[in-house]
């Protein structure tokens, strides 16, 4: 099992401080499996656009390089308690707590 990181969507300023299409928040995801059981957490952080002097143009952006800013703006910490929690719930889908149903759906007539 290893997570996944995905980014979902890229909220962007159409002009700002003279560069265009400046990413400002990502929407990402991270998903696991274990054959039957999943695990998925979903997000968005904002970017930091104090310094564009490293602009990556929008073009240019790959989803590697924009799963790697999502990491650091997330910082290490909230990235591994992500990861955390996306382990727990498969966790969890294998060892359930508890359980629904309704006792008489499943008796035979």
């Amino acid at each position: 099992m290893a997570t996944t990181w995905t980014v979902r969507n890229m909220e962007r300023a159409v002009s700002f401080e003279s560069k265009d299409d400046v990413v400002t928040t990502l929407h990402w995801e991270c998903t696991d499996s274990d054959g039957e059981h999943l695990g998925r957490s979903y997000g968005s952080v904002s970017l930091d656009t104090s310094d564009l002097s490293s602009f990556t143009t929008f073009a240019d952006i790959t989803e590697d390089k924009a799963v790697e800013w999502a990491k650091a703006a997330l910082g290490e910490d909230a990235v591994k308690a992500v990861e955390d929690s996306v382990a727990d719930q498969i966790l969890k889908s294998k060892t359930p707590e508890t359980a629904t149903g309704l006792s008489w759906a499943n008796a035979e007539a």
